[in-house]
């Protein structure tokens, strides 16, 4: 079984990661793929920038950054870990990572919910809805 690990890089992220370790310690046979969504580049940046690829190599050098304490617990597991990096609306992203990584499973921490996720929505609610593989929310409360 291969299952997508989101990550944002907080500790609240790596609750989800916990929990594959958990499943894994339970007798789950799984290898795993840790991705991170940054955000598209603003006209400010690309102006500034004056080259598209020095914006792409900053977003995947955030990201692997990013994703390196997700990384690090399952390599200190002996478990088999990819990583993914792209820009874009993170849940179109993770549902297109899933796809492309042949992933049988989505799993990801929730960030508590509230006003703003009621009204803006969430990438996990957003993720449900868009993926064609099972979604595993681990709920993290705000005060965690």
């Amino acid at each position: 079984m291969k299952i997508l690990l989101p990550t944002d890089g907080s500790e609240r992220s790596l609750q989800a990661v916990h929990h594959a370790l958990r499943l894994v310690g339970s007798g789950l046979k799984a290898r795993f793929v840790v991705a991170n969504v940054q955000e598209t580049a603003t006209l400010y940046e690309m102006v500034v920038a004056h080259d598209p690829d020095v914006l792409q190599r900053v977003s995947e050098g955030a990201a692997r950054d990013l994703m390196k304490p997700a990384v690090a617990l399952l390599a200190a597991a002996g478990l088999p870990v990819e990583q993914d990096a792209s820009s874009g609306d993170p849940a179109q992203m993770l549902a297109e990572a899933a796809e492309r990584h042949g992933c049988d499973a989505i799993i990801m921490s929730t960030h508590g919910g509230g006003f703003r996720a009621a009204v803006l929505g969430s990438v996990s609610q957003e993720l449900v809805q868009l993926a064609a593989v099972p979604v595993t929310l681990v709920r993290v409360d705000a005060d965690d």
